[in-house]
């Protein structure tokens, strides 16, 4: 099947399930149902949170199956599309594919159908700014770029347009990459640590899900992988296609890394100096990580001079140690992307002085123990909201060196309070980083729409 008529085609006298009526989704069904194909959507949420675009899907032929029962006779379906924020395990889908129905996902039918060469980006962290920098490298080299995946806009409606000379730029989460059978022609693995184990139970499922953005590759694709990242590195070994390591701490006789105050990359053409670090305008050492990922990703493919181009002018990506205001010498800034213990982590180092730290969220089962050893080490006060709260505070608590840091922490109702608080506390020379360390979901649909939130907070004082 190589063209999206064909699949169509394909399904033609079948019953179609697609689970979710997200971003992703929704273009899906649109497409399904202009083919006059015999759809049922199936979302959780209660009919009357999701009536306007249920009424339009209906209308459009769909059937609508809505709230707790979404699931039921999922059986009976002959393919259905997962949403990534539902495990493959689920007790629903398990019975389905017992049963002959056929599993796959917006993204795995865009990988199927895509006609050009794909760079993945997965990890734990740094995820969206090394493929923003990816995609932004491409485009100053003159390449048609689609920009796509876990950084918000589906790329399936596009299939139909593309090329065998464009490129597809796609970050992959772990959600999507579960069920994945295929690999992109470059894999990109930032790096790996203890995440969403509220959704994978075991870091093993978790890694085993990552793994997919590379074991499907061939010898002549390419696995880019953080040399100092324990894990990444110990997978590289494994890679199918040619691995290329990225290293802040290592110079490597092959691969990309720090010498001189410059990214350095040698390969077998020799070795030369792609960046001076002194020409990237975003904060952090874990964004010379992500400069280094994207580098090796693209060497080959975009002249040095480009790479140079974009990180004279690259401020960043929206809610990632993104300023939000001054005011009265306190500096505001948003790390709403901090979604993880080891993202705040790499927040807090971008810093030269104690911080003002708003932290926080959904619960995701990951542990806050080394979190509560950097915020002693880096925090002056520590404002608490949102379900984690409580474990944020005993894990700092707990830290040795609390009693004598003079850390300040108090627990607030919202994140309102909580900037309320900070404002209150901070003085002339401060700096208060909004960066929780955990998801948004306890609170807010989603990362973005707290740091949206945060930023209109900031700039009403």
């Amino acid at each position: 099947m190589s063209t999206m008529s064909a699949y169509l085609e394909s399904l033609r006298g079948k019953s179609v399930a697609v689970i979710g009526m997200g971003v992703s989704n929704t273009p899906l069904i649109r497409t399904l149902l202009r083919a006059e194909l015999k759809v049922t959507v199936c979302d959780k949420s209660p009919r009357e949170r999701v009536e306007e675009q249920a009424s339009e899907l209906e209308s459009l032929g769909a059937k609508l199956r809505t709230g707790p029962e979404y699931l039921a006779k999922l059986h009976k379906a002959d393919v259905i599309f997962r949403t990534p924020g539902l495990s493959p395990n689920t007790p629903e889908l398990l019975k389905a594919m017992a049963g002959g129905s056929i599993l796959t996902s917006e993204m795995e039918l865009f990988f199927q159908l895509c006609p050009c060469h794909i760079i993945g980006i997965t990890g734990s962290d740094g995820k969206t700014t090394t493929t923003t920098l990816i995609s932004e490298f491409l485009k100053e080299a003159g390449r048609n770029v689609y920009l796509g995946g876990n950084i918000g806009r589906p790329l399936l409606p596009d299939v139909d347009g593309m090329t065998p000379d464009d490129i597809a730029v796609v970050e992959l989460s772990s959600f999507q990459l579960m069920t994945m059978d295929r690999s992109p022609n470059v894999a990109v693995f930032t790096n790996l640590s203890p995440n969403h184990l509220d959704y994978h139970h075991t870091m093993e499922e978790y890694t085993q899900a990552k793994l997919n953005i590379f074991c499907h590759q061939n010898p002549q694709d390419r696995a880019v992988f953080n040399y100092d990242n324990d894990i990444t590195r110990s997978l590289a070994k494994t890679a199918v296609g040619r691995p290329m390591l990225f290293s802040r701490s290592h110079r490597l006789e092959e691969g990309v890394y720090l010498r001189d105050g410059a990214i350095w990359l040698t390969n077998n053409m020799g070795s030369r100096e792609v960046l001076s670090l002194s020409e990237i305008r975003i904060p952090g050492v874990h964004n010379i990580e992500n400069y280094m990922a994207a580098i090796a990703a693209v060497d080959g493919i975009v002249p040095d001079k480009c790479v140079r181009a974009v990180a004279q002018r690259f401020t960043g990506v929206e809610h990632r140690i993104e300023l939000v205001r001054e005011l009265n010498g306190v500096k505001y800034y948003n790390d709403s992307i901090g979604t993880s213990p080891t993202r705040t982590m790499a927040c807090l180092d971008s810093f030269e002085q104690k911080l003002i730290l708003i932290a926080g969220g959904y619960d995701k089962g990951v542990p806050f123990t080394q979190l509560g050893v950097e915020i002693v080490r880096q925090v002056k006060a520590l404002i608490l909201t949102g379900d984690t709260a409580p474990a944020i505070k005993r894990a700092a608590e707990a830290a040795e060196g609390y009693a004598e840091s003079g850390l300040k922490i108090l627990e607030t109702e919202n994140l309102s309070a909580a900037v309320a608080a900070a404002r209150d506390i901070a003085q002339e020379g401060d700096v208060v980083v909004l960066s929780p360390a955990c998801a948004a979901f306890d609170r807010f649909k989603n990362f973005m729409e707290r740091g949206k939130v945060f930023k209109q907070l900031v700039n009403n004082l």
